[in-house]
């Protein structure tokens, strides 16, 4: 049974974080945890994301835009390109302001942006739709 938080028990859903930033990987694992979504494994790179993606079939993927010397929109790209990510939503994520990325987002396969500090179970099903 998943665990319940904030959100109403129809609208948990479960989680793939990549990001390359440990420190921020555990605060949000916790925040998310709190709040009712199930974090169902972490990554630090692309090849990784694409791995644990492919393993776990998230509902979600949160994508860190920039991992260290790779672009997260590009895992968001091989995700939507490939059977591994079909049907899975990926929301972009970054310590910067929407409003950079705006044009990239809508550009990209992703759901949607949210910036780090707005991260949130109820943020996340606001740009899913499940709100």
């Amino acid at each position: 049974m998943r665990p319940t938080g904030p959100c109403c028990h129809t609208c948990l859903v479960s989680c793939l974080l990549v990001d390359d930033n440990g420190a921020f990987i555990e605060t949000a694992r916790l925040l998310l945890a709190r709040e009712g979504v199930v974090v169902a494994g972490t990554a630090s790179s692309i090849a990784e994301g694409l791995r644990q993606a492919s393993a776990l079939r998230p509902d979600v993927v949160l994508v860190d835009i920039a991992l260290g010397d790779e672009n997260g929109f590009d895992l968001a790209r091989h995700l939507a390109g490939s059977d591994t990510g079909a049907g899975l939503a990926v929301i972009m994520i970054s310590t910067r302001a929407g409003a950079d990325y705006a044009d990239m987002v809508a550009d990209s396969p992703a759901a949607g942006f949210l910036a780090k500090d707005e991260l949130s179970a109820v943020a996340i099903q606001q740009i899913l739709g499940r709100a």
